[in-house]
């Protein structure tokens, strides 16, 4: 025990002389997770509160293109403005003078189009009701088209909100559609007006759609930006100790120090587990530091604040397996690297990959393929699996026993393979 202090009390006197590696293991971590989590809080509140800017030009001067605008303005995602029919052909130029990000050309046969296509609904209807269906069939009449809408974007929408956009404008194009069937067809059958009051009603009678987000402790508390990015990027911190303590091997190796220990009375194997007490340390202290700027300064900063979850122990057993796994895999490069270069080098590039596969930088449910396979093999989705499921689901102990295990598993290998590279080297 008295070796294993005394070794432990060397390598925390290199750490700390480390200034470099510190900084990459703290500093760092804390910059990415601020910016990242309010560039992405940016584009959440884009999505959910704020409204996208669209211009729209009107060259129709009747009543459906009126009640096409009406339509797009109480979908209440955008802020719209209008702009003169003469100034139809120049709305790309408008999108940039107003910083809009969407622009849409109503055609100037707009309202006629959709008056005469639902006169032709109405005429069929009517003809149904009286009877004379059959000879409908017998003489088919031509499809009455409808001009369509130009819808401009600005390449900067990501695909996913722009058919989020694209279904917006068409439900309010078809609001405007039915509309017009209803008051013909009305007309047709009674001779009068389609009253308001009936209108409305039937056009406001949809089913509503409640959405709430899966929750297993029954909270039903829709995740934030905090929630999403600072449990992954305490997973990248935590594995970033490999520019401090994978130099550290290495510099034991070209020093000789490995040599030195052979001729006391101690295994090397003492050395390595020291390593690993300590840095294992380090990384409940990054995961320490890390929430608590998310819990006490991300509200001080304008961000949304982390919310912990309820089952303390279990994320607690998260951070610590990851943590081991973080220190074997930095440890394991430090074995099998020759140089200080080789290991900050491939440790760094390494990191970067693992977070790719893992989910961090691209949800692993947008893969596919390869990509998606590779993801399984990755400690780094293992533990963002983990910490997802209590942060974000509300889930215990129970439920992220399965991703522990992979990580243990995948944190053992790492292990076998870091003693067979003592033993090639001759190093134990």
């Amino acid at each position: 025990m008295f070796k294993l202090w005394t070794s432990i009390k060397k390598d925390i006197r290199i750490l700390l002389r480390d200034k470099v590696g510190i900084s990459l293991m703290f500093v760092m971590p804390i910059i990415l997770v601020v910016v990242v989590t309010s560039i992405q809080n940016s584009t959440f509140q884009l999505v959910n509160k704020n409204k996208l800017p669209i211009i729209i030009c009107n060259t129709d001067t009747g009543k459906s293109a009126k009640q096409f605008i009406e339509s797009v303005n109480k979908i209440g995602m955008f802020t719209v403005t209008e702009t003169s029919k003469d100034r139809a052909g120049t709305i790309s130029n408008d999108m940039q003078d107003k910083d809009a990000m969407l622009g849409v050309v109503i055609p100037s046969t707009f309202s006629a189009d959709i008056q005469r296509r639902a006169k032709a609904a109405s005429d069929k209807a009517m003809a149904a009701f009286s009877g004379q269906a059959d000879s409908i069939k017998a003489t088919p009449q031509p499809a009455v088209s409808v001009d369509a809408l130009t819808l401009y974007y600005n390449p900067v929408l990501q695909e996913s909100l722009r058919f989020s956009i694209q279904g917006a404008i068409q439900s309010a194009l078809q609001i405007v559609q039915t509309r017009q069937t209803l008051r013909t067809l009305y007309y047709d059958s009674n001779e009068k007006e389609l009253p308001k009051s009936l209108e409305n009603e039937m056009l406001n009678s949809n089913t509503k759609i409640n959405m709430l987000p899966v929750s297993k402790d029954g909270t039903r508390s829709t995740p934030n930006a905090s929630q999403h990015n600072v449990p992954a990027w305490t997973i990248f911190a935590m594995f970033f100790v490999i520019m401090s303590l994978g130099g550290s091997v290495v510099r034991e190796k070209v020093s000789g120090s490995f040599i030195r220990l052979k001729t006391l009375p101690t295994s090397y194997l003492t050395g390595l587990l020291s390593k690993q007490l300590t840095y294992l340390v380090v990384t409940l202290i990054q995961a320490a530091v890390i929430f608590s700027i998310g819990i006490w300064l991300f509200p001080l900063i304008g961000l949304p604040p982390l919310n912990l979850p309820s089952d303390l122990f279990a994320l607690f057993l998260v951070t610590l397996v990851c943590g081991w796994c973080a220190v074997s895999y930095s440890i394991c490069v430090g074995v099998f690297a020759d140089t200080q270069e080789q290991s900050n080098g491939f440790g760094a590039i390494s990191i970067v990959i693992l977070a790719c596969i893992g989910g961090l930088m691209v949800p692993s449910f947008a893969m596919q393929g390869l990509a998606k396979t590779l993801t399984n093999i990755s400690p780094m989705h293992w533990c963002l699996e983990a910490y997802y499921r209590l942060f974000l689901e509300g889930g215990s102990l129970k439920d992220i026993l399965n991703y522990i295990f992979s990580l243990f598993i995948i944190t053992v290998v790492i292990q076998i393979i870091t003693y067979l590279g003592l033993k090639r080297k001759n190093l134990i």
